[in-house]
Parts: structure tokens; sequence; C-alpha cells
């Protein structure tokens, strides 16, 4: 059950969606090609999981890595390896597959958001288990706005924005953080954030608060979501050699 991560920031680990991978069966193997390891091949992976990270999912001719961390992801969807980008790693899917990333033009999108389903979510493979009400961690300025042709929306936000997504038969992308608590998202927080946030009326301490005191609530929401891909693991659905 050997599982690649692509870390594309220091900051942003596998943290606890890797520990409850682990306690599914999983072993993780993580590649961090902000500090110059190589992307390697999906040869001997059972799955592929793809962090988030402050850069642009278009930053291809400012990054050396994100381009075969796209060729990675197209080469896992193709052939099905199983497959979940988390934030930057949604990100990543969407345009590596034809869709479109901007920033998002309401703005920042921080703290404790609902997820709102859409009726595809009660029947796919790995979320229609999940597909009640709860509420995930967002910290994100870009979306994919455009999902590439094929995808299934099986969330959005209130006001329409994509919140998790479908782009193969097993492929996924989450633009919420499951993997986080407050110390996590508290290394985000920089002195101009801070700012930025109180000019919008925003307190980053009662966000990371509200963070905090929902820890129990997140992992019974977001704890069997890794499961849930640790079992797709277990049972693939390869459509060919990696």
């Amino acid at each position: 059950m050997k599982t690649l991560v692509i870390q594309p920031e220091l900051d942003d680990p596998p943290h606890l969606f890797g520990e409850w991978l682990a306690e599914a069966g999983a072993t993780l193997e993580v590649c961090h090609p902000y500090a110059g390891d190589a992307v390697p091949t999906l040869d001997g992976y059972a799955g592929l999981l793809v962090m988030g990270g402050a850069m642009s999912a278009n930053d291809d001719e400012v990054l050396d890595w994100i381009g075969p961390v796209k060729e990675l992801i197209r080469a896992a969807v193709s052939v099905g390896v199983p497959t979940l980008g988390i934030c930057l790693g949604h990100q990543l899917m969407g345009t590596a597959l034809g869709g479109r990333v901007t920033p998002n033009p309401n703005g920042q999108q921080v703290g404790l958001i609902p997820v709102a389903w859409t009726d595809a979510a009660s029947d796919d493979r790995l979320f229609a288990g999940l597909a009640t009400p709860r509420r995930g961690v967002q910290w994100n300025y870009d979306l994919v706005v455009e999902p590439p042709t094929g995808a299934v929306v099986l969330a959005r936000t209130e006001p329409g924005e994509i919140q998790v997504a479908r782009y193969g038969p097993a492929a996924w992308g989450v633009q919420l953080h499951p993997e986080v608590d407050e110390t996590v998202v508290g290394t985000w927080v920089t002195d101009s954030e801070r700012v930025e946030l109180a000019d919008r009326g925003l307190d980053a301490d009662l966000l990371l608060r509200e963070i905090k005191e929902a820890r129990e609530e997140l992992d019974v929401a977001w704890a069997p979501l890794a499961a849930g891909f640790v079992a797709i693991m277990k049972a693939p659905s390869r459509l060919g050699p990696p």
C-alpha cells in the first residue's frame, strides 16, 4: 500500500491526513520538489496524493517541478492509479487535465466553510458516504473556475465555487484542507495576511481558534476520506501499467 505524496512546500505536510492514511494501512513516501527532490514515476505505488502550497498551478515557467507533477497526474489518471489532490493539488489536477485555474473572483477563502454536495456525490465511489452536512477548512486564493472536460463537480460552496470534483474513475480533488489543524494553518498566517484579513473584518486568531475548537468535528468529518481512499487503493481498477 505504498503511496506517493507530492508535498509542494514545507508548510503543508500530510499531517493529520497522513496519519489517517497510515492507520488505514498505507505507507507514505513523501517527495519534496521544492527542496530539489526529483518527481518520481508511479512505478511501485498504489496511489498518489498531491498536497497544497501557496504557489499557483499556472507557475509552470516559474517553478521547474510544476510541469513534471502535472505529467505525473496525467499518467496516474490515464491508467487509473487512485489519485487525490488537496487545494493546490486539486488545482494542479484541474489544469493538468485541461481545466482553468484563476484567483477567486470573490476573494480569498478562509476558515471553516460548509460543504454543499451536489447530487452526483451521492453515488460517487469515494464521497458517497461523506455526502452529508459537514464543514472543511479552506485557505486559498485560487480556484478551479472551469473544470476539465469530463470532470464531475461533487460539491460547491454556497456562492457556487468548486469544492470537490472527480477528475477520472479513480481521481479526485478537494479545495478544502482535511489534513490541517490550527498549528499548520497558523504557519500560513503571515503578518501581511493578518493585516489583509483585518481589512476584511476578519480576525486571524479567531479563525485559528475556531479551527482548534472544531477538531473533533473535523476528525469525524474527514478521517473517513483517508480510509475510503486506502480502500480504493486496495482494489484499484487500473487501465494499464503505470
